[in-house]
């Protein structure tokens, strides 16, 4: 990749309730690039996303959006220069229609995604376009978070967990939009346990210990090197 990166994040520190998760973590993510964050569980994958998207208040560091300092604003206004999350456990509304989900989420920004190309996207949504997000499926109700996020044109999507409590068929589905979605040039940061698809998604891991970025490396080149992977991640 060359260019200034999309993504910048600089000795960022955060946490909770006067806890230090993140540890002066750095991390960058050119344009059209995937990155898996991956390590042991309470390393800090979740709290750098979070961070990152201002749902978590940095206590010191930087992050830059395309060299624009987002550092501690409100998620709105990060979401404005281009960002968009996909949380852990999908979040979506219970009592609203998948239809009507997208619709809210279509009119907060006019942009490339359209109602009309998700459904092309995830055809499983049109079927159940008048289906409560409480009727649904875990693996649709992962595809209606991922759609309600695109409907914001976001140049970076952060997603948090997308595998969890999934089937296996039904992550490899999501891992294949997943694929198509890096095929339209959107800088990827996903979470993700499941390394499976962590790997058929990312072009590079980063991998998070103690709040700290350990280890880098193209998805390649982890995979080959299964000593780093043990040590890290405690798989062979």
């Amino acid at each position: 990749m060359t260019g200034r990166p999309l993504l910048e994040v600089t000795d960022l520190v955060a946490g909770y309730d006067g806890s230090r998760v993140l540890q002066g973590i750095s991390l960058s993510v050119s344009t059209g690039e995937a990155v898996a964050l991956l390590g042991r569980n309470g390393a800090g994958k979740t709290t750098l996303v979070e961070t990152i998207m201002g749902l978590v208040r940095a206590t010191s560091g930087r992050v830059v959006v395309d060299g624009v300092d987002v550092t501690g604003r409100a998620p709105s206004v990060v979401a404005r220069t281009g960002v968009a999350i996909v949380p852990q456990g999908r979040r979506v509304f219970a009592p609203l229609t998948v239809e009507e989900t997208l619709r809210i989420s279509e009119r907060r920004v006019a942009g490339e995604w359209t109602i009309e190309r998700i459904y092309e996207l995830m055809p499983r949504l049109a079927e159940r376009k008048t289906n409560l997000g409480s009727q649904l499926s875990g693996g649709e109700q992962q595809m209606l978070a991922i759609g309600r996020a695109l409907l914001s044109s976001p140049r970076l999507m952060l997603l948090d967990e997308p595998s969890d409590g999934l089937a296996p068929a039904i992550v490899e589905q999501v891992g294949e939009i997943l694929v198509g979605l890096a095929g339209t040039g959107m800088s990827t940061v996903i979470v993700e346990q499941d390394l499976r698809l962590a790997f058929a998604v990312a072009d590079r891991v980063a991998v998070i210990r103690k709040g700290e970025v350990a280890h880098e490396a193209t998805v390649a080149d982890f995979r080959r090197d299964e000593a780093v992977a043990k040590s890290l991640l405690g798989v062979g």
